[in-house]
Formats: structure tokens, C-alpha cells, sequence
């Protein structure tokens, strides 16, 4: 019995060694061609290149004119995360702790929002962003990412989050004479630290990766954020890939650092708001 456990045991790990070497695979070829010149890409895709030289990433960063790209994002994702959190922590308080069928009403409207997505309502979303003369703004793009597209799942996870947090510590709050507003921000928003990175975090890879929305409503050049300038870079009959591949990991890197320095909170948030819900 043993000698038949280490040969399944042998075998499971070479299966997911396989598994492993075919998801590697595409991330490999995606950095080896960045160091390539397109004679090399083209001859050898997936062999080494002959010599490794950053000009195509210091063409890519010219070309993309990324420092102000990247600070659009930046702005684009900060301000939405954080207006994120706080309109989602608060309302998931209310439907988490009130007992009124109206809340319970709103919720159930918010979980549809999961269900349905943003891109059937890309036409009057046109209409109202130019209503409201906020089209080619940062703030347009900025509204539409926090309100029609990240904001139920938010809510979703801050309200199984603040069901694990004892009733017993609000009616305590109560009994010194905190009202709603202080209870809230003094007694329960210090403890959602999990799920307010997670939803951090979460809402951030979104709406950084987010190409639709900016695609649509912002037009000028120098509101663009990264996966446009990356865009440019394919053309209607062919696509340089030795250029549009440093495009591509110059986007992404930024992302990557910011989840690999924060992945430990999203296990922490998730695993804790999935305890009770």
C-alpha cells in the first residue's frame, strides 16, 4: 500500500508539474519576446534572446508617455477605491444591522448588480455622464467605476464581514451614548481592516485593468490611462508584438508589486467575511 502512495504521489506532482509548466508557459513567452528584436521573436518565439538589452521597455515607457498615463490611473484607482470603502462600509452597516424590509429591499436590488453587467446600460450611461458635462473628465470615469461597477460586490463583502462583528460591543457604545454615525466609524470601522483591504484590493485590480470605461469616455490623449496607450499599439492589420509586449508588463508591473505586497489581506478579509453571512 505504501509503494502504491508514493507512485500516485509521484505521479499527482508530475501531473501538476505539467499543469504548472503550461501556465507558465504564456508568461514566459511574454517576457523572453520583450528582450527580443523582431527578427529574433520571429525566427525563435520561444527560445532566449541573444543578447538581453531594455531598449524595448525604454521605447515602450517614451511611446506611452508613461508617467502621465500612469498617473491617471493612479488618480482613476485611488480616489475610487477610497470613495469605494467608505460609501460600501457604510451601507453595508445599515443593511447589515437594520431589521426595515427596505433594506432588505436595497440589498437584493445591489445583488443584481452582480448579475447584470454595466455594459447594457453603456448607452444611457453616455447620455447621463454627458448630462452632467463630465465626459472626457477623470471624475466621469471615476463616477461610473464606483457606482456602476464595483460597488455591489463591495458591499456584498463588507456585509458578511459585519455580521461576525458581536451586536453586543454596539449596545455597549449605545449605553455610553454614541449615536449611529460615531458607533460606526469609532467601534466597527477600526475592525473591518481585513475586508477594507480586501475590498481594497479587489476594487483596485478592476479598476486599474478596467479598458472599457476610459476607452469610451475619455477621448483626449493626455487624460489616457495605460491600457490605452497600450492599445494604440495594435494595428488594424498587424501588431509589432517586441513593442506591444514592454507596453503590456509596464501596465501590469505596478498592479503586480501592489498584489503580491497585499495578497495576504485578501486571504485574511475573505476567509473572516466567510465565516458568517
Amino acid at each position: 500500500m505504501s509503494q502504491t502512495r508514493k507512485l500516485q504521489s509521484m505521479g499527482m506532482n508530475l501531473l501538476y508539474a505539467i499543469i504548472g509548466a503550461v501556465m507558465l508557459l504564456p508568461i514566459y513567452y511574454l517576457l523572453v519576446t520583450t528582450f527580443k528584436t523582431p527578427a529574433e521573436a520571429t525566427e525563435s518565439p520561444l527560445g532566449l534572446p541573444k543578447s538581453l538589452s531594455l531598449g524595448n521597455y525604454i521605447e515602450a515607457f517614451n511611446a506611452m508617455n508613461y508617467p502621465r498615463a500612469f498617473m491617471n490611473n493612479f488618480l482613476i484607482t485611488g480616489i475610487a477605491v477610497v470613495v469605494l470603502v467608505l460609501i460600501s462600509s457604510m451601507a453595508a452597516y445599515v443593511i447589515a444591522r437594520s431589521n426595515k424590509r427596505i433594506f432588505k429591499w436595497m440589498f437584493a436590488i445591489f445583488m443584481v448588480g452582480l448579475i447584470i453587467p454595466f455594459q447594457i446600460a453603456i448607452i444611457p450611461l453616455y447620455k447621463i455622464i454627458a448630462g452632467l458635462h463630465l465626459m472626457n473628465t477623470l471624475p466621469g470615469v471615476i463616477l461610473i467605476d464606483v457606482f456602476c461597477i464595483n460597488l455591489p460586490l463591495s458591499i456584498f463583502l463588507f456585509r458578511g464581514f459585519i455580521n461576525t462583528v458581536p451586536i453586543e460591543l454596539e449596545e455597549a457604545a449605545g449605553i455610553d451614548g454614541y449615536g449611529t454615525f460615531r458607533t460606526f466609524w469609532s467601534i466597527i470601522f477600526p475592525l473591518l481592516k481585513p475586508i477594507v483591504s480586501t475590498v481594497a484590493i479587489l476594487d483596485a485590480l478592476a479598476i486599474w485593468n478596467d479598458f472599457l470605461t476610459p476607452l469610451l469616455f475619455l477621448q483626449d490623449p493626455n487624460k489616457a490611462v495605460l491600457l490605452q496607450e497600450v492599445y494604440k499599439n495594435v494595428g488594424p492589420f498587424s501588431t509589432d508584438w517586441t513593442s506591444f509586449f514592454p507596453m503590456l508588463v509596464l501596465s501590469t508591473l505596478p498592479l503586480v508589486i501592489f498584489f503580491l505586497i497585499m495578497q495576504k489581506s485578501i486571504i485574511d478579509g475573505v476567509v473572516a467575511g466567510a465565516v458568517k453571512g
